[in-house]
């Protein structure tokens, strides 16, 4: 049939009539449909915002209810970094020239430990026992006893990045979980963590020569247990060869409240009470900036100024108290800071290109004045 003006006029009229009804029907909800998913949307909001509201209030209560929560929460034991790894095969990790065993600081407690060798005896190395490696001990090649922090075990890849360096550099290390970490048997304490460095210590020094060396290097955690070893020994007239501080803090309330975990609740009101009392109440302390005045014997600081988990504030005020030490007087007492834009944070260090000068340059000032002393 021919379409003329009129019936074209009205085919498009009734289209549009189409279209409107489409549109108003299908493709817009009506008005009490669009409201109340609005209202379930803010309803489910206010729900989820009600939940974080419960879990924010409750996390210090049962803290404070429940103190040995915060020490779990500082020693991070349970959380064994890598997972799956053998600690009993330190080649797994590609250490080809280290040795797995196992002391016994207390009657029925034992500790995990690992003895790398320096790079140069790696190949005579090679399929050799606890034996051979004690007999090591009596070369004339320095040692590095390294006190990890928490969390992971002796075999985090940070911390073997950071064996490598040192074998190469010459030097013995000699590494171990304390009780509670790894496969040592236990539980975690910051007294236990002093008697176990103090225990390897003393073993170490009955079987190295009279005039080699042993450097205490600590990190992060592991500075406050480097640090109460020192000042141990120290008190008993024995310092080591030398204090090498890696990321540390001047105590663990500071840390704790410059902690980004803490950065939620650190205007609370009661923050001390709540967080920092509960690790008080655990005996658990870590004060770095006393013990540096009990203390004599060279102090190397390595500190990240992009740390964030120990802020780089706190190094830098730990070496101004321990350049005022009176007891450091007539020591060598260094800090060196690493740029942000190096992006080495809390645990990489160890990459550093300048750290075997830095190294070097200690060893050496040590032995000239343990020469001067002589």
């Amino acid at each position: 049939m021919p379409i003329n003006k009129k019936t074209s006029k009205r085919i498009g009229s009734e289209y549009n009539v189409v279209q409107f009804v489409t549109t108003e029907v299908i493709g817009r909800p009506p008005a009490g449909l669009s409201s109340l998913i609005r209202l379930g949307l803010v309803g489910k909001l206010k729900r989820v915002l009600l939940w974080l509201l419960v879990v924010y209030v409750s996390i210090p209560v049962i803290i404070k209810l429940c103190p040995s929560i915060q020490a779990k929460l500082v020693f991070l034991n349970f959380v064994r970094l890598p997972y799956f790894i053998d600690l009993k095969r330190p080649l797994d990790q590609g250490l080809n020239h280290t040795h797995n065993f196992y002391l016994e600081p207390e009657t029925g407690l034992k500790i995990g430990v690992w003895h790398t060798v320096p790079a140069q005896m790696w190949r005579e190395a090679q399929g050799k026992q606890g034996d051979w490696y004690d007999s090591m001990l009596t070369s004339t090649h320095p040692l590095i006893l390294y006190l990890h922090g928490n969390a992971g075990t002796r075999g985090g890849d940070h911390r073997v990045q950071l064996y490598k360096v040192l074998s190469s550099l010459g030097y013995h290390v000699v590494a171990f979980d304390y009780r509670g970490w790894g496969d040592s048997d236990g539980s975690p304490s910051e007294g236990g963590m002093t008697s176990d460095a103090l225990f390897i210590y003393d073993w170490l020094k009955q079987r190295l020569d009279t005039k080699t060396p042993i450097y205490i290097w600590g990190h992060s955690l592991g500075t406050g247990v480097a640090t109460n070893l020192v000042r141990r020994l120290c008190d008993r007239g024995s310092p080591p060869g030398a204090l090498i501080l890696e990321s540390p803090f001047t105590n663990i309330r500071e840390e704790a409240k410059s902690h980004p975990f803490s950065m939620v609740y650190r205007y609370l009101p009661g923050f001390d009470w709540i967080f920092l009392d509960a690790i008080t109440a655990n005996n658990i302390r870590f004060a770095s900036d006393e013990n540096v005045n009990h203390i004599s014997c060279p102090v190397l600081i390595l500190h990240a100024e992009d740390d964030s988990v120990v802020p780089f504030h706190l190094g830098k005020k730990l070496y101004n108290m321990a350049s005022q030490s009176k007891s450091l007087s007539g020591h060598k007492v260094q800090f060196v800071p690493f740029s942000s834009s190096l992006a080495y944070k809390h645990k990489f260090i160890y990459r550093s290109p300048e750290l075997p000068n830095i190294l070097r340059y200690e060893q050496q000032k040590e032995e000239d004045d343990r020469t001067k002393l002589d």
